[in-house]
């Protein structure tokens, strides 16, 4: 994006530094990345959201890019990743948002929405639908007796907008502070609620073996290890590039492939692009980042007491019919045949996108934009 200028700076936040980006002026509209991403999958929102009035703003979720990346496994879990969010709007002197989450980014959303409603004025969340706590079994759980110990995350171990791994955390913004939450849009990723029976992963195992991706990741040092021997610059073409209605399965004998290994970038990906990327896992690693899954458990374990809790801020869900998130099992069933609004009853709009994986962002910059301000200027 030549010659757009974006407003960096580091904010304290719950004990830690957090790099944010932002730009414009007025209603706080926070956008909340997933993995492996940086605030930079944000950039062609922030800039229209900017322009149409609101002041949009983009970090480094903790562990990521320019934000401290606690060493401890056990510094990442979904209370750290909500009181960041919360302690971030604080520190924005605002009393609630705009969310808007993807991936691991509308996973916190869920939460926030759920543990903390009064700081989400509405929800836009992409890809991840709510993650529904299985009280029975953890979710790394699940994912191995789904999957099998390869499923990559097997291996890892306001206004609010949220993808992938941040769609988590805006859910689970949304589900502890919903007093700071304007309105939320996620991105890829479900509201799911706890499970009282299962754990996760155990879910996850059952369902797709011990190759599910989630379940490599959960070893402390072995993704890290296959990471370094392909180099950060592959890893995330890999990752970014990745277009399959199917699980990410990993196998023991790794990845597969070679640094040197062509992988062909798509229109909306550019050299440009992956080297920024490059440029900060070099610096950071992908520790931070893997962490978020080696807490799937446990957070399952910390969030007992919200079994059964409802997401209570208004919501769109967007989601592209080739996300690998919407076909994790049971997952359509649950959006389509009511389990989503039972669970997330404020849920106001869904959008399935034809064509489009799973960095739905990036993949259709300007009809995204467009769909989060089409719902929060309703506010």
């Amino acid at each position: 994006m030549d010659g757009v200028v974006f407003e960096h700076r580091t904010v304290q936040v719950n004990g830690i530094s957090m790099h944010l980006a932002e730009k414009g002026q007025g209603p706080l509209v926070l956008f909340l990345h997933g993995f492996p991403e940086l605030w930079y999958s944000w950039r062609h929102q922030i800039l229209s959201l900017a322009t149409r009035g609101y002041r949009a703003v983009a970090p480094d979720l903790r562990g990521y890019g320019d934000t401290d990346a606690p060493p401890d496994v056990s510094a990442y879990t979904i209370f750290h990743l909500v009181g960041d969010i919360v302690a971030l709007i604080d520190s924005l002197g605002q009393e609630n948002a705009f969310v808007v989450g993807h991936g691991w980014g509308a996973v916190l959303a869920w939460n926030l929405c759920l543990l903390r409603p009064d700081r989400v004025r509405a929800l836009v969340n992409l890809s991840v639908p709510f993650p529904r706590r299985n009280p029975l079994r953890r979710p790394v759980d699940s994912l191995r007796a789904h999957y099998g110990a390869e499923h990559y995350i097997c291996r890892f171990q306001v206004f609010v907008v949220g993808h992938d791994w941040g769609a988590i955390v805006a859910w689970n913004l949304c589900l502890f502070r919903p007093d700071i939450v304007r309105a939320l849009v996620n991105l890829s990723v479900a509201f799911t609620p706890r499970n009282p029976l299962r754990r996760p992963l155990d879910s996850l195992r059952a369902f797709y073996g011990a190759d599910h991706y989630i379940c490599r990741f959960q070893e402390l040092g072995e993704a890290e290890a296959e990471f370094a021997r392909l180099g950060a610059n592959f890893i995330l073409r890999k990752f970014l590039t990745y277009h399959e209605p199917a699980p990410l399965l990993i196998t023991k004998k790794g990845f597969g492939g070679t640094p040197d290994e062509e992988i062909i970038l798509p229109s909306w990906l550019s050299n440009d692009d992956i080297n920024y990327y490059t440029s900060k896992f070099e610096r950071s690693g992908f520790t931070g980042g893997l962490n978020y899954y080696r807490n799937l458990n446990r957070n399952w374990e910390l969030t007992a007491s919200w079994t059964g809790v409802q997401i209570k801020v208004p919501v769109k869900f967007i989601v592209g019919d080739l996300d690998l998130s919407y076909h994790v099992k049971n997952v359509k069933d649950y959006i389509h045949k009511g389990g989503f609004k039972r669970d997330v009853p404020f849920l106001q709009e869904l959008v399935i996108m034809e064509g489009v994986g799973h960095y739905i962002n990036q993949e259709r910059p300007d009809e995204i934009s467009n769909h989060i301000y089409e719902f929060i200027c309703k506010f």
